[in-house]
């Protein structure tokens, strides 16, 4: 049967990847994979979660399963870091959640999950997202449609747009909220706008589903939640998918959280059941090391504190980044105003050149990005810096 099968063309990030790799210039530039990378290059293992781990070694005593949710004590720790310690849903018993693998494992479980509360239900998008949205929400069942968010002409949020079209949106409908560091146009909602799409949501009946992949990289942990935290105040169901990938360094590790907000604690308890069973007939039970440092350190002050102090200097490097590559454009010529990647958020932006004008900076200067002109932030540094911006400037 398997030779009735065509070859799909690779995945544009992983192909860039590729191409990078085999590229002999030492002058050559990855932009394209979105991962945290230090002033040398390197995706580092954080202090706090080698501390951690080395205590997980010295102390577990078994190998056997989790059990489909994970522990109760990882779960707790990261609706807490999510939602704050004394959030009115916590404390009315209304959060229900599942340890995924990844941020991907829990839009992927929540998708199954809402497909059977309603097959086939809708769920909105925002133009630009994450391209991984579609297949991964799609591909469980649920229809996608899509509002407008993003402007590359202006290299601004087109939020009246997205009001009008969001007006659209009807009970039983869902709509998909990045809840900070917009990917890939690192363009996020502010706190009036956030208010704006919570009254929505209380008066339309739509279901907010909010991505958060990057809390702690835009300007704290708390601040990054501040929108969620508020939707989550405003509305008898919510659901929020949570990665540790980013925020923590634990890409490969796949840690993740499928956490549901429901009207009442009969209605999580009922979700639930459906939640794990979701789990089951999946990938049965996740996998515990990545977890089980997530919780060692959310669990512990001291790691907690060293794990905060870390962040912060993740968070503080990409800021400066951006003011950096802003004032280095401007410094090396490059037309146009570029003023706007400085208010934006988190690892990524779209730098608003042509398909053909990111052809040339890969072929003449080794500078690899996706062809929509999405940059990771983190991929410059000092030692690039300058380099990158004559190269932008010279295709200008």
């Amino acid at each position: 049967m398997f030779e009735q099968l065509n070859s799909l063309p690779p995945d544009p990030i992983l192909g860039l990847l590729a191409s990078y790799r085999a590229d002999e210039n030492p002058n050559k530039i990855d932009l394209g994979v979105g991962v945290y990378k230090d002033e040398a290059g390197h995706t580092p293992v954080l202090q706090a979660v080698k501390e951690a781990e080395t205590r997980l070694l010295q102390s577990e005593e078994t190998k056997a399963y989790i059990g489909p949710a994970g522990t109760p004590g990882f779960n707790a720790a990261m609706q807490e870091l999510i939602l704050g310690a004394d959030h009115p849903v916590l404390r009315a018993g209304r959060v229900r959640s599942a340890q995924t693998p990844g941020g991907c494992g829990a839009l992927r479980v929540l998708a199954e999950f809402v497909n059977r509360a309603k097959a086939g239900a809708t769920i909105w998008v925002s133009d630009p997202t994450w391209a991984n949205h579609v297949p991964l929400l799609g591909n469980a069942g649920l229809k996608i449609e899509t509002y407008p968010y993003y402007d590359r002409a202006s290299s601004s949020l087109q939020f009246d747009r997205m009001v009008e079209t969001l007006k659209l949106v009807g009970e039983g409908d869902l709509v998909l909220l990045h809840a900070c560091c917009h990917n890939p146009c690192g363009a996020d909602l502010s706190r009036e706008q956030w208010q704006v799409i919570a009254e929505m949501a209380q008066k339309q009946g739509f279901t907010p589903f909010i991505d958060m992949a990057y809390q702690g990289f835009g300007d704290s942990l708390d601040d990054d939640a501040w929108g969620l935290r508020l939707m989550a105040e405003s509305v008898p169901e919510m659901l929020v998918a949570a990665s540790c990938s980013k925020n923590f360094g634990l890409y490969r590790e796949r840690v993740g959280l499928a956490m549901a907000i429901y009207n009442n604690g009969s209605d999580a308890d009922k979700g639930q059941s459906q939640m794990l069973n979701v789990v089951r007939g999946n990938y049965s039970m996740p996998p515990s090391h990545g977890a089980a440092i997530v919780e060692s350190i959310l669990t512990d002050a001291g790691l907690k504190a060293n794990w905060m102090e870390e962040l912060a200097e993740m968070r503080e490097r990409i800021n400066g980044l951006r003011a950096g590559l802003v004032e280095n454009l401007a410094a090396a010529g490059a037309s146009g105003d570029f003023s706007f990647i400085q208010r934006q958020k988190g690892m990524f932006s779209f730098l608003g050149i042509t398909p053909e004008q990111v052809q040339r900076l890969q072929t003449e200067y080794s500078i690899y990005m996706v062809d929509s002109s999405r940059i990771s932030i983190a991929g410059l540094s000092q030692h690039n810096m300058d380099y990158f911006c004559k190269a932008v400037a010279s295709i200008l």
